[in-house]
């Protein structure tokens, strides 16, 4: 919006004057105060009126054009609509200025309110506008929304577990991996549920295990199975369910949910479907593939180094590890990423935008999701016993 007159201005009377002659601004505000004074009367002479606040500073614009000035001049005023008009009209009875002839036409009177009225209309209609693209939560929403802040609130603690606050007192229990899963089977009214938390299985788990029926809800991946693998292995599971393919129980809805568990299998049942084993894993890989791998991880031991390699097994580019992620996009035919540390989900996901096949390490930080991306470490590539997630 263009800028506003002073606060006090009514209206604004908007003038132009032709010259025969260059003048100055000077000259055209004197003919003003001195052509008109007196004309019409002690109550409206410019003067007085400007004296006490009731006509405005003049503003003026003058410019010249092949030795005639021409300007645009304006007059706020605070009188009423009729006073303005007089005013107004007297500037078309000048007839010099300076030395020149001229004459002052008024082009109109503007009503500042109107102007004013306009912006508030404008204003308006942007902040309604906001207002309705940023919406308002509807009544289920803001229930939604409290219902799920007070199930966080529900989640209790086991022995410094995450778990669900009918785990103490339920005959049964339900195994996840982690507080985030806890929280969204609160979510949708599953109160008996606790987290193992990390890589190995917390010995207050195995000993609920023993004392209840157990369910163990894993996730749909191949975290999911080794869980399952280290479950086995210390506690007493009677029933798993599985989160659907490539899923985490995190991720699952209520309908999700309500179907795995319904299709819970009694744990020998589940024995007997597939479960992924790391060396049967390592196994499908190309002999050639395996040694190659091994011995390129070996040189990279102390170095904090990567090697990027190519479906030849040949090394591309050694590259300090800190610097992997700004040196990667440079290489196109990137097979294998082969590093000295532990594997990590940013690095995973690095290969898989990269369409890398291969992630070797030497060991898991924490437990990833490895989408298509194949994960290797030193243990698994010689075919040796180890904990597949470390802490």
């Amino acid at each position: 919006m263009a800028k506003l007159a002073q606060n006090f201005a009514k209206y604004l009377i908007h003038a132009r004057m032709h010259a025969t002659s260059i003048v100055e601004k000077p000259d055209i505000i004197g003919a003003i105060f001195g052509q008109t004074e007196g004309l019409l009367g002690a109550d409206l002479d410019l003067r007085e009126l400007q004296h006490t606040g009731r006509i405005g500073r003049i503003e003026v614009n003058v410019k010249s054009n092949k030795g005639k000035a021409f300007a645009d001049i304006i007059i706020p005023s605070s009188l009423d609509a009729s006073e303005t008009s007089l005013i107004a009209a007297s500037m078309e009875t000048i007839e010099k200025v300076g030395p020149c002839e001229a004459k002052i036409d008024i082009v109109k009177v503007e009503d500042v309110r109107s102007q004013k009225r306009r912006y508030v209309v404008e204003r308006a209609k942007e902040i309604l506008r906001a207002m309705m693209d940023t919406g308002m939560p509807d009544t289920q929403k803001i229930s939604e929304m409290i219902k799920e802040s007070v199930r966080s609130w529900e989640v209790s603690n086991f022995n410094g577990l995450s778990c669900g606050p009918d785990v103490h007192t339920s005959d049964d229990i339900i195994i996840v991996e982690g507080r985030a899963d806890v929280i969204n089977l609160l979510k949708n009214g599953i109160r008996n549920v606790i987290a193992i938390e990390g890589s190995k299985i917390p010995q207050a788990v195995i000993g609920l295990t023993k004392e209840k029926t157990t369910t163990a809800f894993l996730d749909g991946d191949r975290g999911g199975n080794l869980d399952l693998k280290k479950l086995l292995a210390v506690a007493e599971i009677d029933y798993v369910a599985w989160a659907e393919p490539g899923k985490e129980v995190e991720e699952l809805t209520k309908k999700q949910i309500f179907k795995a568990l319904r299709e819970r299998a009694p744990v020998d049942q589940a024995l007997n479907k597939p479960i992924e084993d790391v060396s049967e894993e390592v196994q499908e890989i190309d002999a050639s593939e395996k040694e190659a791998f091994v011995k390129i991880l070996e040189d990279l031991i102390g170095t904090r180094a990567a090697c990027l390699v190519d479906r030849e097994l040949q090394v591309i580019s050694k590259v300090p590890l800190s610097e992997l992620a700004d040196i990667l996009p440079e290489f196109t035919t990137v097979y294998a990423i082969i590093f000295d540390g532990k594997v990590n989900q940013s690095i995973v996901d690095l290969a898989s935008r990269r369409t890398v096949e291969y992630v070797v390490g030497m060991g898991y930080r924490e437990r990833v999701r490895s989408g298509s991306v194949k994960i290797l470490t030193l243990e698994e590539l010689k075919g040796e016993n180890f904990e597949q997630l470390e802490g």
